[in-house]
């Protein structure tokens, strides 16, 4: 993890100006000085939302003098839903899209984001706080497919389901409770599909905002699939009803 992060007050002012892009960044409470309203006037100015923690947790991250800040930075740039939806129409294309509802583990993450690119999914949505890191580790577990997906960062999902239901995409939320099988609906108009978190599932601001909730079937006696595996066969489920609706019956390729 130590190629992710910096600290110090004057190394992520740097990174910020020099248009790094901060995954999360931490600093202590209660910290004060000229040079720390610096620091918050610049994330206000590029609404990079901090988290307000003890000096405990960021001598977990470092033993080293942080001055009460560290940042994680991440290679993958990050996007906004409404910048990136307008263009996916725009390009005479069937928005696709995947939300990750406080999704935190990294391996999870990066293969459920592997799972994506392949079934060719528009752009991965995630909330700014609560999520797992788009790291190092999360793309090598993906593969590198993080290199080809969008990530989308978003304030609050619930608003994020309004403004994609307003924009005229069907968000389906997947739910052990749910009592609507996967393969009963119909995934060929644009639509995305929520995954939460790998213990609590999806909060219940987001799965009350959602137009479906869908389930897959369980069969044995385990009664829940890990959260990857799952995504990745209801991605599937969405791939292979908009290839047989297009008549493109060889173009999945070699899973």
């Amino acid at each position: 993890m130590k190629e992710d992060f910096i600290f110090g007050l004057r190394p992520v002012i740097e990174a910020i100006e020099a248009d790094k892009t901060i995954d999360k960044i931490f600093l202590q409470n209660g910290l004060q000085g000229p040079i720390i309203a610096d620091l918050k006037k610049l994330l206000s100015k590029h609404s990079i939302r901090p988290n307000y923690v003890p000096v405990e947790k960021l001598n977990r991250f470092t033993r080293k003098n942080h001055q009460g800040v560290v940042a994680f930075i991440s290679d993958i740039p990050f996007h906004k839903i409404e910048d990136v939806l307008p263009q996916i129409f725009e390009d005479g294309r069937t928005p696709f899209l995947l939300m990750l509802d406080r999704l935190t583990d990294v391996r999870n993450f990066g293969a459920i984001a592997r799972t994506a690119e392949c079934t060719g999914v528009d752009a991965i949505i995630l909330p700014e706080k609560g999520a797992a890191p788009v790291n190092s580790d999360a793309i090598k577990t993906s593969a590198g497919a993080l290199y080809n997906v969008r990530i989308c960062k978003e304030k609050n999902l619930a608003h994020t389901v309004d403004y994609l239901q307003q924009s005229g995409v069907k968000v389906f939320a997947a739910s052990e409770k749910a009592k609507q099988l996967v393969y009963d609906e119909d995934f060929r108009e644009p639509c995305c599909i929520v995954m939460g978190n790998e213990e609590t599932g999806i909060s219940k601001e987001v799965l009350h905002h959602s137009d479906e909730k869908i389930k897959l079937p369980i069969e044995g006696k385990t009664q829940s699939l890990n959260v990857s595996v799952a995504c990745g066969a209801i991605l599937y489920e969405a791939v292979r009803q908009r290839i047989l609706s297009e008549g493109k019956t060889d173009s999945l390729g070699e899973i």
